[in-house]
């Protein structure tokens, strides 16, 4: 078998530009490894993607950002795996993982962890990157810190307010009402229900935000973050100069893959110290559906395709 099932985007726009076609099966280059998909996570990025917001994007293209599978075939100098590994990991740019099969530096995959089953694996990668680089690589989060988390109870929140308890941190979550019991299961010390009550009421002299929301609540977040405290933001680049008259280092971050982040995530859900909820189990032929469910932030938890077996 030559060809593979894929979704494909021809143009920029709405839920309609999205169709399973059947494309090429590719070919592992240097340093990659062909691996047959088993799942795959949907992220906001994949709307983003769709709807032309980086029209640098060559079309057509397949979306997905995360993935767990089998190892089929190796390229040349890619160390470190052999066939038949089960591994999880991020495709390259974020794109190419609704597909049955994808060609993925081995720098970006990882040995799924012992305890998951594929459809629950390929929800942790981009979400898993994300917080671990914007609480530990950019926000500095040290454990008598208090970190404000700007939807707490999303893929990325709900990771980044284990992650940040794992290491003792105090964490402020905003979430809407349906999630508050939700965040008191994760550990979060204030749980902040966005739709009775501001914020800023609650939060005060933080040294870390995780802007995970944009608009006006990260506008906002500046009144909570004290003097000489940080915000890092993964949605929108923030207000340098409202930044700079209340002393605050803030920043806009993109992840970038890194195995040993893999790693230590993998190691702290099979040693019980992360959960990763899933919520919602689609086939590939729904990723249309996915991706609107996801945009208009309905769940709690990840979207995860079903690829194959």
């Amino acid at each position: 078998m030559d060809t593979m099932r894929a979704v494909r985007v021809s143009r920029f726009g709405g839920p309609e530009t999205l169709n399973v076609e059947n494309v090429p099966i590719p070919r592992p280059g240097p340093g990659e490894a062909l691996v047959r998909i088993a799942a795959t996570g949907v992220n906001p990025v994949d709307w983003k993607y769709r709807e032309g917001l980086f029209k640098e994007l060559p079309l057509p293209f397949t979306p997905g950002g995360d993935f767990c599978g089998t190892i089929e075939e190796l390229g040349a100098g890619a160390d470190g795996y052999k066939k038949g590994d089960i591994v999880f990991g991020c495709a390259k740019g974020s794109i190419g993982a609704e597909a049955e099969y994808l060609a993925v530096p081995v720098k970006n995959i990882h040995l799924k962890p012992r305890s998951l089953e594929p459809i629950e694996a390929a929800a942790v990668p981009l979400a898993g990157m994300t917080a671990w680089q914007a609480l530990f690589v950019h926000g500095h989060l040290r454990s008598e810190d208090t970190v404000l988390i700007l939807g707490a109870s999303g893929a990325v929140g709900s990771i980044a307010l284990q992650l940040a308890k794992g290491v003792g941190a105090r964490v402020i979550g905003t979430g809407s009402s349906d999630s508050i019991e939700l965040l008191r299961e994760l550990g979060c010390d204030v749980p902040v229900d966005y739709e009775k009550t501001r914020f800023e009421t609650a939060a005060r002299d933080v040294d870390l935000c995780l802007d995970l929301i944009g608009g006006d609540f990260q506008r906002r977040a500046f009144e909570t973050i004290k003097r000489g405290g940080r915000l890092v933001s993964v949605v929108e680049a923030p207000d340098q100069s409202l930044a700079g008259r209340r002393g605050i280092k803030a920043q806009f971050m993109r992840m970038q893959p890194d195995s040993a982040q893999l790693y230590e995530l993998a190691n702290k859900i099979d040693e019980r110290k992360l959960r990763v909820p899933v919520a919602k189990v689609l086939p590939l032929e729904s990723a249309a559906e996915a991706e609107e469910l996801s945009k208009r932030h309905e769940l709690h938890g990840k979207i995860v395709l079903r690829v194959g077996a």
